[in-house]
């Protein structure tokens, strides 16, 4: 059968790959512990909980829900970035209800960009800015963002023909894996350069309350002008199941958004925002969750630099970016954390990350990512294995298929 070219375009999605060697190793009876894709495995709150069976009862007739959101869940959201930002938002034209905030990132240039304008991309950053862009026929321009150095992009530094064809800009923040959070002067200064150039900010926010010493501030506060955050319940509350998010900010990218997702999709569930909008209320669940990743992180870090992995506590996020010892290749290393004593799945850096232009590697190369989302039991059993391992004679932590750089070098 054949297929569409584009797809050409869209290797194995990382996450999925990751996914498949777990579980390939769990088949031949391994206990493997899974700190690779980041899926919160704290109950979801029980208030939101009661708010879905709620909403099943209520909404049994309801039909289809509206395109862009209720109004009591656009307004939830929009009372939420008030209370926490300080931002005023109409809640029926700056706000529109996502099916969780992949499908919106993924779909949000297919509003905005024409075949060949230029998107610009974190790396490492999250795989669906680079494949959305390239489903819609555009091209990406990658920025570097590492543990140091610049967080944003300086627009006023980009090649003439990037500018030239540039349409929109994405910036996470808090951005993850690295867990550096910009400041409100940066994103100020970014934002005066998209609109002097006519270009669109996409803030991606969905670790916004994950943060561990200062709150991170909104790309919001630097004006709603010609910049779109997206929001997502599904770390903040536990609730990637349930599949929630929004997008809010200028009114006019709003509605271009809205016009995407009427032929895209029929709405987010109503029972799911009736959850969300309990979530939203509520800030005890990311205040319990903040204090149990700082924890899990506390105890895993100690671990890691044992075995000589660069690695610090981030500002924000619920990842360890840690660095290989000796300069192995991430997607080495992580291969025999999980082959090895360790048995854990994490994600090689290189998987999260495109080439940036002029760069001598790529920023994931010689990286490798840990997301904190086993329970602290786990993650008491996972250092115990981390030190063993790290115990052991160098011969015996070499890699089983190259004799490679031993672990400790």
């Amino acid at each position: 059968m054949r297929t569409a070219s584009r797809l050409d375009d869209l290797s194995g999605y990382a996450f999925a790959e990751l996914d498949r060697l777990r579980d390939e190793r769990r088949a031949a009876g391994v206990d493997v512990i899974d700190f690779g894709v980041g899926d919160p495995t704290e109950p979801v709150p029980e208030s939101v909980v009661q708010a879905a069976q709620s909403g099943l009862w209520e909404h049994r007739r309801a039909g289809y829900p509206s395109y862009v959101g209720s109004r009591g869940f656009r307004s939830a959201a929009s009372a939420w970035m008030e209370r926490r930002f300080g931002v005023t938002l109409d809640p029926l034209r700056q706000v529109c209800a996502t099916v969780g905030s992949k499908e919106a990132v993924f779909h949000l240039p297919l509003a905005f960009v024409d075949p060949d304008d230029v998107v610009l991309v974190p790396s490492p950053g999250y795989p669906p800015y680079v494949r959305g862009t390239t489903a819609a026929g555009g091209r990406c321009h990658t920025y570097a963002v590492g543990r140091d150095g610049p967080l944003l992009p300086d627009l006023e530094r980009l090649p003439r023909e990037v500018s030239e064809r540039l349409r929109v800009v994405w910036i996470t923040q808090p951005h993850v894996p690295t867990g550096r959070i910009a400041d409100l002067t940066g994103l100020r200064r970014l934002a005066d350069q998209a609109r002097e150039r006519d270009v669109l900010l996409c803030s991606d926010e969905a670790y916004s309350e994950l943060w561990f010493d200062q709150p991170p501030p909104s790309a919001l506060q630097a004006g709603c002008e010609q910049v779109l955050v997206f929001q997502s319940l599904s770390k903040q509350a536990a609730m990637t199941s349930y599949r929630v998010g929004f997008v809010a900010g200028d009114a006019e990218a709003v509605a271009a958004f809205g016009r995407v997702k009427t032929n895209v999709d029929s709405g987010t569930p109503l029972f799911v925002q009736d959850a969300a909008v309990a979530a939203l209320g509520d800030g005890e669940p990311a205040a319990s969750a903040r204090a149990a990743y700082r924890t899990r992180a506390e105890m895993l870090i100690p671990a890691l630099r044992r075995l000589g992995c660069g690695v610090a506590l981030p500002q924000a996020g619920f990842y360890l970016w840690c660095s290989t010892p000796g300069d192995v290749p991430g997607h080495e290393f992580a291969r025999r954390l999980l082959e090895q004593e360790p048995a854990m799945a994490v994600m090689p850096g290189e998987w999260l990350a495109d080439p940036v232009a002029g760069a001598a590697r790529q920023p994931g190369d010689g990286f490798f990512r840990v997301a904190l989302v086993p329970s602290l039991e786990r993650c008491r059993e996972a250092a115990a294995r981390l030190g063993r391992w790290a115990a052991k004679p160098a011969a015996s932590v070499r890699s089983s298929s190259e004799g490679a750089a031993e672990v400790g070098s």
